[in-house]
């Protein structure tokens, strides 16, 4: 049988992504919704719907898990409430996926992390398939320089209600793309531009370097290159850009964040199940 799945959080990110991505996965299904405001989830219920998707709806995670028998849950909500909502989870044997960043800070996501193994972190862009495709193509040992871009119109995504800073918003993900290309640890942050539309940030991680560039002010653009220190390229992964935002209006099929979504939530339900662990996955 699918995967029951209840999803916390009825932003953007719900009614754009994770409901379709729930039908275009297999072995998934979506169940039940919440969110504190009546026609946020009203919406994404509504969405659901469209789906082919019967879903009820709850006013938080606690009344959901209460109400609801759910196989799993997906905590796409501010990263403020993260720690309470997986701790409710994980106290009625729910896994839970736990969309990024983890918690607003490093004190909460050592909180996160101590939940245990029924927590994980979702970071979509580790299923993206030219990601995947740089990874393989970077050797297993020696040292590796990595540039890494993120950038996005804040207001083109249409949040309904966070505008988290740059550095908790895109930086995530570019510091976790560093952590999962190299598998490697970061021993040191260098900042050279913070506010809270664009970052620029050097880390120091255990088999290299990664040059971070984030904004939240500029055309959709994302970028992976790898070289070895002095050497010639290793691999690169390029997407967005103009020419991105022009073939992007003409793209046939589902739209990336979808397709990246449902491979995370297929990857989610095979973990769930007791399968073996995918390796994309991250761990809180």
């Amino acid at each position: 049988a699918p995967l029951r799945l209840g999803l916390v959080g009825c932003g953007r990110l719900a009614e754009a992504g994770y409901v379709p991505a729930v039908a275009a996965a297999g072995d998934v299904t979506l169940v039940a919704v919440a969110d504190p405001d009546p026609a946020r989830r009203d919406a994404v219920a509504a969405a659901a719907a469209a789906q082919g998707a019967a879903v009820t709806t709850h006013d938080d995670a606690g009344a959901l898990l209460d109400s609801v028998d759910v196989d799993a849950l997906v905590l796409a909500t501010p990263a403020t409430h993260h720690v309470s909502d997986a701790g409710r989870a994980v106290a009625a044997g729910v896994p839970v996926l736990v969309e990024k960043p983890p918690a607003p800070d490093a004190a909460g996501a050592a909180e996160l992390a101590a939940l245990g193994p029924g927590v994980r972190i979702g970071f979509n862009r580790r299923f993206d398939p030219g990601a995947q495709a740089v990874r393989r193509a970077i050797p297993a040992d020696g040292p590796v320089e990595l540039d890494l871009e993120l950038s996005y119109r804040r207001a083109s995504w249409a949040p309904v209600s966070v505008r988290d800073e740059v550095v908790v918003d895109l930086v995530p993900h570019l510091v976790d793309w560093a952590r999962w290309l190299l598998g490697a640890e970061v021993v040191e942050v260098v900042a050279e531009e913070l506010s809270a539309d664009s970052a620029r940030l050097v880390l120091g991680l255990t088999r290299g370097t990664a040059r971070l560039t984030a904004r939240a002010d500029a055309l959709h653009r994302e970028r992976i290159d790898a070289r070895r220190p002095g050497g010639p390229s290793l691999a690169r992964h390029h997407t967005g850009g103009l020419a991105g935002a022009l073939t992007g209006r003409l793209r046939p099929g589902p739209h990336p964040l979808v397709t990246s979504l449902a491979a995370q939530l297929e990857a989610f339900s095979s973990v769930v199940r007791g399968r073996p662990d995918p390796g994309v996955l991250a761990t809180a």
